[in-house]
């Protein structure tokens, strides 16, 4: 069976991006992204369901992140779903979580 993975999310920053460099000189740009869902309770109530959301931007897409967008900034990100694991250095757990790699990055 073919796959696809392919995620567009719109939102706002929750904090300034982070920008780092690899060892080989990649530019990787780090921030986290709130999507806000409103919806309407059985008894007519309105309430709003906010998830919060990892996106890395590499190379250029990164830097332009990083010079562009500050906390609040309403963005459009287009990319595909990563699974991560590590081991927790503290703890020696393992550790897992979804992210967002960002191939398109509008503001």
């Amino acid at each position: 069976m073919a796959a696809f993975n392919k995620i567009i999310l719109m939102g706002n920053l929750t904090k300034d991006p982070e920008l780092r460099y690899t060892g080989g000189g990649s530019a990787v740009c780090s921030f986290r992204l709130a999507v806000n869902r409103a919806y309407k309770t059985q008894t007519g109530e309105l309430r709003d369901d906010t998830c919060y959301i990892d996106i890395t931007a590499w190379g250029k897409t990164g830097e332009n992140c990083s010079n562009y967008l500050r906390k609040g900034a309403p963005v459009l990100v287009e990319g595909f779903l990563r699974f991560e694991t590590w081991v927790d250095k503290a703890t020696g757990q393992n550790r897992n979580r979804h992210s967002v790699s960002a191939e398109v990055v509008r503001f």
